[in-house]
């Protein structure tokens, strides 16, 4: 069944997130504090893997980088138009609309558990190639191994954030399952070269995820979410 993929995608969110309430109600304010600077360290070096991934290459037996204007063009350009259209505030209204919806208008965790476990479980190349192999081959295997991994990471930011974590499901929902809808004309204009540079400057926008749980200085990660699109257009252009 096209589609199923998304599905248990996200129920394992839900799931993982539920799991992750039950075990931060027997856990002190110091721990839910360490936790966090835990998952953010995490996240830190899983966008820096990422990103290293996709700059590094062995050409004989130099160390090779590349992509380094690909990834400056990218993300200027990307945060000039994601300022203009000032994404971060979009997540923010539609966070604290859902807070509301959910009745928990006292929760000062929800928006940023919400805006951060998406920005954490929607960026990366597994939430795009997942969906097209869905929709183009009935293969949900990607999104079934993807659910695993969200489950974990939504258990801990749920730990962390409370129940703001469990509702990056719409989004994902959303986002994925698009996707596999509309598998076919997507797959006629993605080359691998795009998916990978999309996949680089995602992996850096997940750094800058666990920079903002660290770190008091909050970057505007949803502001720079033009920048996986400015790197299909620059790869395709320039390549």
């Amino acid at each position: 069944m096209i589609g199923i993929g998304t599905i248990a995608n996200t129920g394992a969110v839900i799931a993982g997130g539920i799991f992750g309430m039950i075990c931060k109600k027997g856990l002190t304010q110091r721990f839910q504090d360490t936790i966090m600077q835990a998952i953010g360290l995490a996240v830190m070096f899983i966008g820096i893997a990422g990103a290293l991934e996709k700059m590094l290459s062995i050409d004989g037996a130099a160390l090779t980088s590349g992509g380094t204007m690909l990834c400056a063009v990218s993300l200027a350009a990307g945060a000039v138009l994601g300022e203009w259209m000032n994404i971060e505030k979009r997540f923010v209204v539609f966070g604290d609309w859902l807070r509301k919806r959910a009745g928990r208008e006292k929760d000062s965790m929800f928006i940023d558990g919400f805006v951060m476990t998406t920005l954490t479980i929607c960026i990366g190349a597994m939430a795009v190639i997942g969906p097209l192999q869905d929709g183009l081959a009935g293969d949900p295997s990607m999104l079934f191994t993807k659910a695993i991994l969200d489950g974990i990471i939504v258990a801990i930011f749920s730990a962390a954030f409370g129940v703001g974590a469990i509702f990056s499901a719409i989004p994902l929902f959303l986002f994925q399952g698009s996707i596999t809808l509309l598998a076919r004309g997507i797959q006629a204009f993605l080359t691998t070269a795009m998916i990978d540079n999309m996949s680089m400057i995602g992996s850096m926008l997940i750094f800058c995820v666990g920079v903002n749980m660290i770190f008091p200085v909050k970057i505007k990660v949803a502001n720079l979410l033009p920048s996986l699109v400015i790197a299909i257009l620059y790869t395709g252009l320039i390549g």
